[in-house]
């Protein structure tokens, strides 16, 4: 007998932020001085990336006030009117993050433990980067399109702010003439401290859309990684040696650990240059064919950028690859919110979701980039 697959909406979305927003002469109060001295390089950092402001789960003396599994919760909370009842009636719960709490336990079964409201039900830990939070919307998109969920949340969160702190930089050189002569080089250590930010999003997936108000009907959702073809380019937690390879923190000692900062996040710099927005048009190109999408079709796009530096690289890749997008049909709130990584997509759905300019039948189309080794998410939304 033939599998009859159900429609899948997004009914309800929602976020969550820790504390009050931080503007860029505020960040180092947070996270601290490096050497005693404000950083030289961070104007430069920050005029390229364009963020004005961004959330800390931190408070001034650098103490955590939020764990990621909490912000979760709290954006599902929000998200299903804090009702016990909406709760219970989650039957999957898929969390994405490349910022977890600890190793183990996985990251969403503490944000399970976060929600005791909740039945006893399947609970999954997508892992990765920005892709983490693409991937747990599409495994509850696939649940619920097969029947086997009908309630589904799927969320993307990240806590940065804790592993940005001044201490583990301290060994860090400036390189600032480098910085003017390559905005590039700032994607490096120093740079992902003036980019990341906290926070946590969610969706609520089901097989019927709202009675009232508009849905978000998920036509596709599809993804590729060209790690097979490329080199790891942003890592944390090992480190890069000269033949390309990753070591493991487990194969150092404690003291080579805290020494050569293993747990700081890093980023190949070339390698980003030369990749990440070219090989991001090659699978958008053949899916706007295999898909029977017209550029013109598309009324929201949404590309997930951690920098502004990015936007007319990107522009110009859709134009080469004739599929443009002007840039009137972009949403993008980086500016505002920072990089938040597994969670960033989420929040420019969300702002297009609570939008009062929404129609019947306009498409919305998600583009979520992965350089950690160049992973790429898409997916498109129809609203109705």
């Amino acid at each position: 007998m033939q599998m009859e697959f159900k429609d899948v909406y997004i009914t309800k979305t929602a976020t969550y932020f820790p504390n009050e927003p931080i503007s860029n002469d505020e960040m180092e109060e947070f996270l601290g001085l490096i050497n005693k001295s404000p950083s030289k390089s961070k104007r430069i950092v920050l005029r390229n990336n364009g963020i004005k402001n961004r959330f800390y789960a931190l408070d001034k003396q650098g103490k955590a006030t939020h764990t990621n599994a909490e912000m979760t919760a709290r954006a599902i909370r929000t998200m299903l009117d804090n009702d016990p009842k909406q709760i219970k009636e989650i039957d999957l719960l898929v969390c994405g993050t490349s910022s977890p709490d600890q190793i183990m336990p996985s990251h969403a079964v503490m944000v399970h433990g976060e929600l005791p409201e909740a039945e006893s039900i399947e609970v999954v830990s997508p892992s990765g980067v920005c892709c983490a939070g693409m991937h747990a919307l599409k495994y509850a998109y696939m649940s619920v399109k097969t029947g086997d969920a009908h309630h589904a949340v799927a969320a993307g969160s990240e806590r940065f702010s804790s592993s940005l702190k001044s201490q583990i930089f301290e060994d860090e050189a400036k390189k600032l003439s480098e910085l003017e002569e390559n905005p590039y080089i700032g994607f490096e250590k120093e740079f992902l401290r003036w980019m990341l930010s906290d926070g946590a999003s969610c969706f609520l997936l089901s097989d019927k859309k709202n009675e009232k108000g508009f849905s978000l009907k998920i036509e596709w959702i599809e993804g590729v990684s060209y790690a097979n073809i490329k080199e790891v380019c942003m890592y944390m937690g090992g480190e890069k040696l000269e033949n390309g390879k990753m070591k493991s923190y487990l194969d150092y000692s404690p003291e080579e650990v805290q020494a050569r900062s293993i747990m700081s996040i890093k980023q190949d710099v070339k390698l980003l240059s030369e990749n990440i927005v070219p090989l991001g048009g090659i699978m958008l190109s053949r899916l706007f064919k295999e898909k029977g999408l017209n550029p013109a079709d598309v009324d929201y796009f949404l590309p997930h950028m951690s920098s502004d530096f990015f936007r007319t690289k990107i522009f110009d890749q859709l134009n080469k690859n004739e599929t443009p997008i002007p840039y009137e049909k972009w949403v993008i709130n980086l500016s505002s919110l920072g990089n938040v990584g597994a969670a960033s997509v989420y929040f420019m759905v969300d702002e297009v979701f609570k939008s009062d300019k929404l129609k019947v039948g306009q498409k919305v189309l998600l583009l979520v980039p992965e350089s950690s080794r160049f992973s790429y998410m898409y997916a498109l939304l129809t609203v109705c």
